[in-house]
């Protein structure tokens, strides 16, 4: 998904780069600076190229071919009018652009950019440039107000990719961390919380009338024996939409191998009506799997925390609930 929104991203980029040295061609024949008309010939079959690159799947090459020329044309463009006219404030958006697109090459293909290099290479070619122009002068001597409006041009265009890639970054890095975030606390079977996260969520409870509960899947082991193991999955993601469907307002995880841990609002009462309900829906669910009929039931432990109970405790006393229900005969709720 990121490889095709940075090339759809690069696209984009590399047609308004185009169209901008078409414009800039014309306004350097306006003015006649000749050697900039003929230079901006091979800038823009640079960007032809770009296309095909980009097409063929090349964002290394793209980049690299693009950065190298983008700091060229900066130098040439400065050298030859002077920084009256601003081409030189590109290299304040080049570098940061650069460390940006080492990121989305590190995203898509794990390939490094070598951004600190390149940016060093752009900062000299500015101190050379500009300082030729400070020393010398430039190459076209052109009328200040023409440059004051080309200052005023490239400084909105240098501001636009700056504030337009910050934001492409933070997006893709509040991403990552989403995606981050998502794999530290969701078991990948069955989408529901992992253990390591429950217990986070359970050493922070802090409110009252909340009963915790632990449901166990009675005779899994038999079902993975006559089944599969891909039987067995099935009946485990199954169960786990049928547990987080019932308790919509519940944090729920799964807490080992086939059992499942939840926290919801309510007091014993309450508790014993909600997890009889859906002992009775998976009691009565069709769990088919690849055209065989499958049944399966669950048995469940649940407990309403006692004033100043720790959280091993409080699970300690659901565990035993749990147990109990699976020496009455199993598929049974125990609070």
């Amino acid at each position: 998904m990121i490889q095709a929104r940075t090339v759809k991203l690069t696209y984009i980029v590399n047609t308004l780069i185009l169209f901008m040295v078409f414009g800039l061609m014309a306004f350097f024949n306006a003015i006649d600076a000749e050697f900039l008309v003929y230079f901006s010939i091979p800038t823009a079959f640079i960007y032809i190229i770009g296309f095909y690159l980009i097409n063929r799947g090349k964002l290394s090459i793209y980049v690299w071919m693009v950065y190298l020329w983008l700091t060229i044309y900066m130098g040439v463009t400065t050298v030859c009018l002077g920084y009256s006219f601003g081409f030189h404030l590109y290299c304040m958006s080049m570098i940061p652009i650069m460390f940006v697109s080492e990121y989305m090459a590190y995203k898509i293909d794990k390939k490094s950019l070598k951004a600190v290099y390149v940016s060093l290479g752009v900062a000299a070619v500015y101190l050379v440039s500009t300082g030729y122009v400070s020393y010398f002068g430039p190459v076209y001597e052109r009328d200040e107000k023409v440059a004051s409006i080309f200052w005023l041009m490239n400084s909105i265009v240098v501001f636009a990719f700056l504030i337009f890639y910050t934001n492409w970054l933070i997006k893709l890095i509040i991403q990552s961390e989403e995606k981050l975030r998502e794999i530290a606390h969701i078991d990948k079977l069955t989408g529901l919380y992992n253990r390591h996260y429950m217990m986070e969520i359970l050493n922070s409870e802090k409110g009252s009338e909340r009963f915790l509960a632990i449901a166990d899947i009675d005779l899994f082991k038999n079902i993975n024996d006559n089944y599969g193991h891909n039987c067995g999955d099935h009946v485990l993601k199954s169960i786990a939409k049928i547990l987080k469907e019932g308790l919509d307002s519940a944090d729920i995880c799964r807490w080992g191998g086939e059992e499942f841990l939840f926290l919801a609002k309510g007091d014993a009462i309450t508790g014993r009506k909600v997890l009889e309900n859906l002992r009775k829906q998976v009691e009565n669910e069709d769990l088919s799997f690849e055209g065989k009929e499958i049944r399966a039931t669950i048995t469940i432990g649940g407990a309403v925390r006692e004033e100043n109970e720790s959280v091993d405790k409080w699970i300690q006393r659901a565990d035993e609930k749990l147990y109990v229900g699976k020496g009455k005969g199993r598929n049974k709720v125990e609070i």
